[in-house]
């Protein structure tokens, strides 16, 4: 296999003095992508964007994701094409409806998230592109003539992030790359033929997209560290998954009611003992051996870009050189052999 690539997630919890060694951990580790995240509540992914395009020099640096019911498009292309300035080109933007349960922390209704992902993504790309909002079919009907952008702009892959079958077929349509959570990891399988699916509709190779193996890694050489890092990760998240993710592994919301309460309550040691080894199997945990096994499957399903979200160790930067060193560099070899 030839062009194999690798990308990390992180999320926007981390200030910025840990990004930027992360950051750094992965130019050095010859990763080819870094993304925040912009979960609410939390730090601002574009502001944390600057301050890592100004301390790295080659990662493709990506949100993942921005949503259009908390942001506005038009904020969301503006943002876009200032962020593709201050990186040098180097800038991705991920798009998506966001989490239902979060947005109604702020007394947002998620209604319509296709419809509203779809009309978001057209209207950006017109923006970034020079265009009118209100010239493209399938945009939104509120946008007038004098919805443009002031400024020089140019365009921006945008990533769709996906989860629903009827997501990712049209990420599939009609997006540069597709954000599809593998939990557990086996599900890239399925998240890919409905990607499949979706660009064949229009005529179009999945090829042409970028569909990463998104997983949720957690490395160290001691296997119980590792699992203790993605537990209270999954013990945060797990009530926030839909439940057509966690069906793929066999669980439901619920299932974390547990370990969510427990966190809540300052109970860190009980929200670790909640999370259960199949709760443990959304993501991959262990030292570099098992990491490399259960990558070794994801690249026998197809995936020729694998990318590695939090918490990815006890220690993180220890765990990226790690990553670099033990798992990513044999991968690399195996691929070009």
């Amino acid at each position: 296999m030839i062009g194999l690539r690798f990308s990390l997630r992180l999320n926007n919890d981390l200030p910025a003095d840990e990004l930027v060694a992360l950051a750094k951990a992965a130019e050095e580790a010859g990763i080819d992508q870094l993304w925040v995240s912009n979960d609410l509540m939390l730090r601002s992914a574009p502001v944390l964007l600057g301050v890592l395009a100004a301390n790295t020099t080659t990662l493709r640096l990506g949100i993942g994701i921005m949503n259009p019911f908390s942001v506005h498009p038009a904020e969301l292309a503006m943002t876009a094409a200032t962020l593709q300035e201050v990186t040098g080109g180097r800038f991705l933007l991920g798009l998506g409806a966001g989490a239902g349960e979060f947005l109604s922390w702020i007394g947002v209704d998620q209604q319509k998230p296709l419809t509203r992902t779809r009309e978001a993504l057209r209207a950006i790309r017109a923006l970034l592109t020079g265009g009118r909002p209100a010239e493209v079919d399938g945009a939104g009907e509120a946008w007038t003539d004098d919805a443009y952008l002031r400024f020089d702009a140019n365009p921006v892959p945008i990533y769709i992030g996906a989860m629903s079958p009827k997501m990712l077929e049209f990420a599939g349509a009609e997006a540069d790359g597709v954000i599809a959570l593998a939990l557990p990891p086996e599900h890239y399988s399925t998240a890919r033929e409905r990607i499949e699916a979706g660009a064949a509709a229009v005529g179009r190779a999945v090829d042409e997209l970028d569909v990463p193996a998104c997983v949720w890694l957690s490395l160290d050489t001691d296997k119980a560290a590792a699992e203790r890092a993605l537990a209270l990760k999954l013990a945060y998240y797990g009530t926030a998954f839909s439940p057509y993710l966690l069906a793929q592994g066999g669980l439901q919301q619920s299932d974390f009611a547990a370990s969510e309460a427990a966190l809540r309550a300052g109970d860190v040691d009980g929200a670790v003992a909640a999370i259960t080894p199949a709760m443990l199997r959304l993501g991959i945990a262990g030292h570099p051996a098992a990491v490399r096994e259960r990558c070794d499957e994801l690249i026998a399903r197809g995936a020729t870009h694998l990318s590695f979200g939090p918490p990815l160790g006890p220690d993180p930067v220890a765990a990226v050189r790690l990553l670099g060193r033990e798992v990513l560099a044999p991968l690399r070899a195996a691929s070009d052999a």
